[in-house]
């Protein structure tokens, strides 16, 4: 068998693991062809060594191969085609990460570096000392050269001021960028703060991507939960493995990680995440001070979030109730699944009196989210 995504991908439909799919076909033919040309491409490298003292910036021996953005719906197989492409490209320096937590980590270096100027590497641009943004561009070429992003969005004002600078650097510097989203180029940041400044990155992306529509077709995450329980109770061992049944299956057995999205300069924390999904202890989301922005991202964000350990709510649990309730309309509203592990029934979840009217739309909101019209809806972002 051949080395590539192409071959990976037609294998797995050979097993009978993957179901005959055009489109996705062609993503991996597309993705295939940049493998090929990543064979023999190697851009310079040494910009934080003698180079960068001398001033010389670092560049491509050659012109640096098209990289891919694929969008579509949830659950059509864009980040399973990014990842048999990442596991065989056939670059050392590379790297794949969910690509909010890579603007987490562009932030904290540049808050570092402005807190402490001295650590920050010194690279010269035209004669000059380059700044934050041009060093950091450097440093990331260095790290690696091939980089996958999954689940590309852009929300953040502060994120869409830093993209597009950042981005021209790292696309001069020879950095490949393979990216999957639900979202096309053109509506990256919609409607978002000063978006006028933030289009010449959308054209940047466009030059630099070739741009692949992934879509109109079966939402493979609704085929694999069709006729499972979405409810388990009572809590214990098995409604625990259920759950982890759920999550394996929703992210093709991805391995999952902690996550944050950043809301109004304060970060929400998400303790496992994968592929669209967030899967939290009932503590995490309903005992913390969270509010109606907090469960709004989280719909936004994720196609489904997991909730262990609902309790039965009493008297003495009413603000998290109301918090229970809050995240439960978030989800519903964003059309989001909830797959949830609670001590009781959803009819019977509510002890408490402050709440009870409340949670008379929550339950038949649960009970609804199980039925396989509402989990044909297309998820809302």
């Amino acid at each position: 068998m051949g080395e590539g995504p192409i071959f990976r991908y037609r294998a797995l439909r050979a097993s009978g693991a993957l179901k005959p799919d055009p489109e996705q076909e062609l993503a991996a033919e597309k993705l295939q062809a940049l493998h090929h040309a990543l064979v023999d491409y190697q851009p310079q490298s040494g910009v934080t060594g003698w180079r960068a003292r001398l001033g010389i910036s670092r560049r491509p021996k050659e012109a640096a191969p098209q990289g891919l953005y694929i969008f579509g719906g949830v659950g059509r197989g864009k980040s399973m085609v990014m990842d048999l492409f990442f596991e065989t490209a056939p670059v050392a320096a590379k790297r794949r990460v969910h690509f909010h937590a890579f603007m987490l980590e562009v932030h904290d270096r540049l808050h570092a570096w402005r807190k402490a100027p001295h650590n920050r590497p010194q690279i010269r641009r035209a004669g000059r000392d380059a700044d934050d943004i041009q060093v950091l561009a450097h440093v990331l070429a260095d790290e690696v050269w091939l980089l996958c992003f999954d689940e590309f969005h852009v929300v953040d004002i502060a994120d869409a001021m830093i993209l597009g600078r950042l981005f021209t650097q790292l696309f001069e510097l020879g950095v490949v960028v393979v990216a999957t989203s639900n979202w096309a180029p053109d509506d990256l940041y919609k409607g978002g703060l000063q978006r006028e400044l933030f289009l010449p990155f959308i054209a940047l992306l466009k030059e630099r991507l070739d741009v692949l529509e992934l879509d109109h077709g079966v939402d493979y995450r609704i085929e694999r939960l069709k006729g499972q329980q979405l409810y388990h109770h009572p809590l214990g061992a098995q409604s625990s493995r259920a759950l982890a049944r759920a999550f394996a299956e929703i992210t093709d057995g991805a391995e999952a990680a902690p996550d944050s999205l950043i809301l109004k300069g304060r970060t929400l924390e998400i303790p496992r995440a994968a592929r669209g999904a967030a899967w939290f202890a009932y503590e995490d989301l309903c005992e913390r001070p969270l509010g109606p922005a907090d469960y709004l991202a989280l719909a936004v964000h994720f196609h489904t979030v997991l909730v262990d350990g609902v309790p039965r709510f009493t008297e003495d649990k009413r603000n998290a109730a109301k918090r229970f309730i809050t995240l439960i309309d978030a989800l519903y509203e964003h059309r989001s699944y909830a797959i949830i592990a609670a001590e009781v029934a959803p009819d019977r979840l509510n002890g408490t009196e402050t709440h009870a009217l409340e949670f008379t739309r929550t339950v038949s909101r649960i009970i609804e989210m199980q039925a396989e019209d509402y989990r044909q809806r297309a998820h809302l972002t």
